[in-house]
């Protein structure tokens, strides 16, 4: 993958210590240089300066909260070391995670699904080519990419649609409560939410409430 003599630096996070073990494993046989292991993000960050690695491979979910460490670690990690190359492993396609880190600046990207990394070339590949630059996305990432970018509105949680669809019968933020049986705190909390999805700034000109709507009926 690169000269025998200048290997690939790589760092590696993963909160399984047997995944992460045997992804070390399995880099290694792959010819790269694994100069750090960590089971958080912020271990890694805090080692970044010392390993000066030219690619990070993180798991997506790590403590504390187990929803999108990995992917703020990865876009400060780039922000710290301008073009480092980054591989995301995830056991589920996160759609708002591969966007942005996508629009995180320049460098590779990847973003796989641990269970469908079939073989160590396959491996091998992805990790070479993110280190020259390109990008790497499972095809079933690919496919919920191209979905998203046609539906604006499949960003939209269940009950975020059932607040546009009443939205759309034009009922108020307090018919809707009423109708849902949820407080009206509740309602605004949605409706703020589905603004901010359907990336309707409020800029002082446009109702977003109908400009939502409109969303709705036209999808």
């Amino acid at each position: 993958m690169t000269p025998a003599h200048q290997p690939l630096r790589v760092v590696v996070a993963d909160d399984s210590v047997l995944l992460r073990e045997g992804l070390v494993r399995v880099l290694v046989e792959a010819g790269v240089d694994v100069v750090g292991s960590y089971g958080d993000a912020d271990r890694l960050l805090a080692a970044l300066e010392s390993t000066a690695p030219d690619l990070a491979v993180l798991d997506v979910r790590m403590p504390p909260t187990y929803r999108d460490e990995g992917v703020r670690a990865a876009i400060e990690a780039r922000r710290r070391r301008p073009g480092l190359g980054i591989l995301l492993l995830s056991q589920y396609v996160e759609v708002a995670y591969a966007q942005e880190l996508l629009a995180s600046g320049t460098g590779g990207i990847g973003y796989l699904l641990k269970d469908r990394v079939a073989s160590l070339a396959e491996l091998d590949d992805a990790i070479t080519r993110i280190a020259a630059g390109g990008t790497v996305l499972d095809p079933e990432v690919v496919a919920q990419l191209i979905g998203r970018r046609h539906d604006p509105l499949s960003t939209l949680t269940p009950r975020e649609r059932e607040v546009l669809a009443l939205m759309g019968e034009g009922r108020t933020n307090a018919a809707i409560s009423a109708a849902l049986f949820i407080g009206t705190g509740a309602v605004e909390k949605n409706v703020t939410s589905i603004f901010q999805k359907l990336g309707l700034d409020d800029s002082g000109s446009d109702h977003r409430r109908v400009l939502a709507v409109l969303a709705w009926l036209q999808r």
